[in-house]
């Protein structure tokens, strides 16, 4: 098995009401789940592959649950990345080199049997987990806006964390509220407007979260 690391900022935003039900081991909103993600990695390796200052991102859609299965995927790596750095980042966003349900990627990838070609593209992001504001594109594929959850009765900005000790994802993530325009790829999200959102710093290695 391959040795890798991952260290960087992820922000995604999903179908489902603020929270997202997947982190309580609730059933989806809407009894489906749609989701758009990108990771901004500032330190990483595959082997002897380094990954520093690439971006990766990826389009999801379930026809129920997530572990339910039968779902579809496409993903987009850094157009500055080079073919060794293209190959390493495709191994471990689809779980290989990685013990069993140990990252969230391997669960994506193992109920995502759909899988659409992966795309070299320009991808931007601009994002403050602090103030949970980001914006993310894609280029010709799609953008995430994302901005605090207003507070029910002012509007104000609700800060909200979500905690997770044993996650397969992340220990701690920031709640936002997100958006999700998508203008070519070979998946379309129909749900994801003013709906969850999560930022998050993340620590993956091929045995799970480093806590």
């Amino acid at each position: 098995m391959t040795d890798w690391s991952i260290e960087g900022e992820e922000l995604i935003n999903c179908n489902c009401n603020f929270g997202c039900p997947c982190q309580f081991g609730v059933m989806p909103t809407d009894g489906v789940c749609e989701a758009a993600m990108v990771l901004v990695i500032k330190k990483g390796h595959y082997g002897d592959v380094k990954l520093d200052g690439l971006r990766a991102a990826g389009v999801y859609k379930w026809p129920g649950a997530i572990h339910e299965g039968n779902g579809e995927m496409q993903l987009f790596i850094d157009v500055k990345a080079d073919a060794e750095q293209r190959a390493a980042l495709e191994a471990i966003l689809t779980g290989k080199d990685t013990d069993e349900m140990a990252t969230f990627w391997w669960v994506y990838s193992a109920m995502a049997p759909n899988r659409h070609e992966t795309l070299y593209k320009t991808i931007s992001s601009d994002l403050n987990s602090t103030d949970r504001i980001g914006t993310v594109k894609v280029d010709g594929v799609f953008e995430i806006n994302a901005k605090p959850v207003p507070n029910i009765v002012s509007g104000d900005p609700h800060r909200v964390r979500i905690n997770l000790p044993h996650g397969f994802e992340f220990s701690q993530a920031e709640v936002a509220c997100g958006s999700t325009t998508i203008t070519g790829g070979a998946i379309s999200l129909d749900k994801n407007q003013n709906t969850h959102a999560h930022f998050a710093d993340l620590h993956l290695i091929g045995s799970g979260v480093v806590r």
